[in-house]
């Protein structure tokens, strides 16, 4: 646990630095990689994963087999579960990295509240957290379909990952595995809430502080017409240049989280990203995005091939980092 608390500690350091606004660069971009004919393309594909990996640590993936028919209903759906009332949301609170949460997440590059709402699934630990089917008919269903779509792209592309760091195809499939209970991937829905008209012309308003994910990787969706995301490439903690990704929804945006750039003894970059408040004239009203995170199952040990870092079990990790992010709550 000592080790995961300096590591985390050492986290928080470097998302304090990126407090300040920085600038807008297009000079960079995060290259889409095409999934069609995986199997068949599979060692092209790999090669660009890879350096999109280790150059950027972003990267967009097209023709990745989820319907777009699919991914508009879970953002109907979510869309649903945001719009109930606040007294039937706060029935599913958010613990051990499952259920709802609002205005909690603290990053340290803010210093404040993320401004938004999040609804979250781990399905080991979802007794009693889910919407009953009366207040939202179809939901669980619909979800559940949705965490098993992503987690099968999520799985394609660390599989990848997995034959360059010479683990294994299925190192990750197996380190990921839906079938146990200590299994802790998450889909996170997310409502950014509407900026109010008193601070609209306010360039300091956080809506999404700087911070990376701590997971391995994590499958983004966003909706046509809601911007906001930026990504720091190179971790320019003193001068910070973002680049910004506008949302499409034909594609998954992707990013290497701390547990894989940890697995990888460096060689996978783990980026700052932000969502930036809108300037003024632009698009004011609620944002929402989906998120999947791939999070090794609790018990699975996290040792770097060539030892840069002692081994810690996912568990201990996640619980450290999430610990860092909220006061009273998990992630």
């Amino acid at each position: 646990m000592h080790a995961a608390t300096d590591y985390t500690l050492e986290e928080l350091r470097k998302e304090a630095r990126l407090g300040q606004a920085g600038t807008e660069t297009l000079a960079r971009t995060v290259p889409v990689i095409d999934l069609s004919d995986f199997e068949a393309r599979r060692a092209d594909i790999t090669d660009q994963l890879w350096r999109a990996a280790v150059e950027v640590g972003f990267f967009q993936l097209r023709n990745h087999g989820i319907p777009l028919a699919q991914v508009r209903h879970a953002f109907a759906m979510s869309e649903r579960f945001f719009a109930l009332p606040q007294a039937v949301k706060a029935q599913y609170p958010l613990r051990r990295n499952a259920g709802w949460e609002s205005l909690t997440q603290v990053r340290p590059s803010a210093g404040v509240p993320d401004q938004k709402e999040s609804y979250q699934i781990t399905r080991p630990r979802m007794a009693g957290l889910y919407p009953s089917e009366d207040e939202l008919p179809g939901f669980v269903d619909t979800m559940l379909a949705f965490e098993q779509a992503s987690w099968q792209v999520g799985m394609q592309v660390l599989s990848c990952f997995a034959d360059r760091l010479g683990l294994g195809r299925d190192f990750f499939t197996q380190a990921h595995h839906p079938a146990s209970d200590t299994y802790q991937c998450t889909l996170r829905l997310l409502h950014y809430y509407a900026i109010p008209e008193s601070v609209q012309d306010r360039l300091d308003y956080v809506r999404g502080g700087a911070h990376t994910d701590f997971n391995c990787l994590t499958l983004l969706y966003q909706r046509e017409g809601q911007g906001g995301l930026q990504v720091c490439p190179g971790k320019d903690y003193d001068a910070p240049e973002w680049t910004p990704v506008p949302p499409d929804e034909g594609l998954i945006t992707c990013n290497i989280g701390d547990m894989l750039m940890r697995w990888s003894d460096d060689r996978l970059l783990s980026n700052f990203h932000r969502v930036r408040n809108p300037l003024p004239g632009e698009y004011m009203g609620p944002r929402f995005s989906i998120a999947f995170f791939c999070q090794a199952n609790t018990d699975v040990v996290i040792e770097s091939p060539e030892g840069k870092y002692p081994p810690i079990t996912a568990g201990d990790y996640v619980a450290e980092r999430m610990k860092a992010n909220y006061a009273s709550h998990g992630r």
